[in-house]
């Protein structure tokens, strides 16, 4: 019971450091569930949530919905993710705005880190995973390196928002909130889910839901057929958006949004042509990002895998 209890906890510390990865632009809770060994049963157990799970409920079969359901483990999980999100949200918001050179380091490093680990993975580096690797850098820089668009704020519009983002916040490298950036939804849905705006948040839920049980099952069909070469895919995707969390940018273009604040549209990176306190903070949480990723790493490979 007490490794019950424990194994519970530490799957809602992992729902919860995916939560924080999901709300960072250029960063994905995919990455934290792969390096934490429970990516692979994450995409399954949502693979299995079909109209037979709904049957076996509608039967009365409690204890055998639970069991088809993986109920413990999801709950456990998005649990953790929920408590994330919504108390990360309003912080988030405030450091993206006040000290984004610095949280964009401690992100470069997570993600350095990550990619390596996650390539450590291939079994085999032949020449068809290397090919896959160079498409997922560039589909990765590509999407990265895209305009955000200024878009409706209907809720059919919220609903297709929530749909693609959640293919790509359950993606290893591509981040579902830098996806809002590119629709133009991110601050949009963090300030509906701070002020408690139920009808935007219901309408992006169910575009999550209905988003995630489709894609969930080509991810799943991927791993089991393709395990290699998806792997190499995902590491490309990793590797190509350390183009967006380069802390060090410089605007060229800026727009107004709706609410009259002036945001940057176009930008390129640069290297900061001084290395004062802020610029030594940001490589110093770059490195602390790499080390927290490889001891949760440590942390997770101490561990059976299931």
């Amino acid at each position: 019971m007490e490794n019950s209890r424990k194994s519970r906890l530490f799957l809602y510390l992992k729902g919860i450091a995916m939560g924080a990865a999901d709300v960072v632009p250029g960063v994905s809770g995919g990455t934290i569930a792969l390096i934490t060994g429970i990516y692979q049963e994450l995409i399954d157990t949502i693979k299995g949530v079909d109209l037979s799970v709904l049957k076996i409920l509608l039967k009365g079969d409690i204890k055998g919905f639970w069991s088809k359901l993986n109920g413990t483990f999801l709950v456990t999980l998005f649990a953790g993710i929920a408590t994330s999100v919504l108390l990360i949200s309003s912080g988030m918001i405030y450091l993206l705005k006040n000290y984004p050179e610095q949280l964009w380091g401690f992100f470069l490093g997570l993600i350095i880190a990550s990619a390596w680990l996650v390539g450590k993975k291939v079994t085999q580096w032949n020449a068809s995973n290397i090919a896959s690797l160079v498409v997922g850098i560039i589909a990765a820089y590509f999407i990265c390196s895209a305009t955000p668009a200024q878009t409706s704020e209907e809720l059919w519009f919220v609903f297709l928002a929530g749909s693609i983002a959640i293919c790509a916040m359950i993606l290893p490298g591509i981040s579902g909130s830098f996806i809002l950036i590119l629709f133009g939804k991110y601050e949009f849905i963090l300030g509906a889910i701070k002020d408690m705006n139920f009808t935007v948040i219901a309408t992006f839920g169910l575009g999550c839901i209905v988003g995630i049980l489709s894609f969930s099952r080509l991810l799943s069909w991927l791993f089991k057929s393709y395990h290699n070469l998806t792997i190499a895919l995902l590491t490309g995707f990793m590797i190509g958006s350390l183009y967006k969390v380069w802390p060090w940018k410089n605007t060229l273009e800026t727009y107004v949004d709706r609410h009259g604040e002036i945001k940057p549209l176009i930008q390129e990176n640069m290297i900061p042509s001084t290395w004062n306190s802020p610029e030594l903070m940001t490589v110093g949480l770059a490195i602390f990002g790499l080390a927290f990723v490889i001891i949760l790493d440590l942390v997770a490979s101490s561990k059976p895998e299931k």
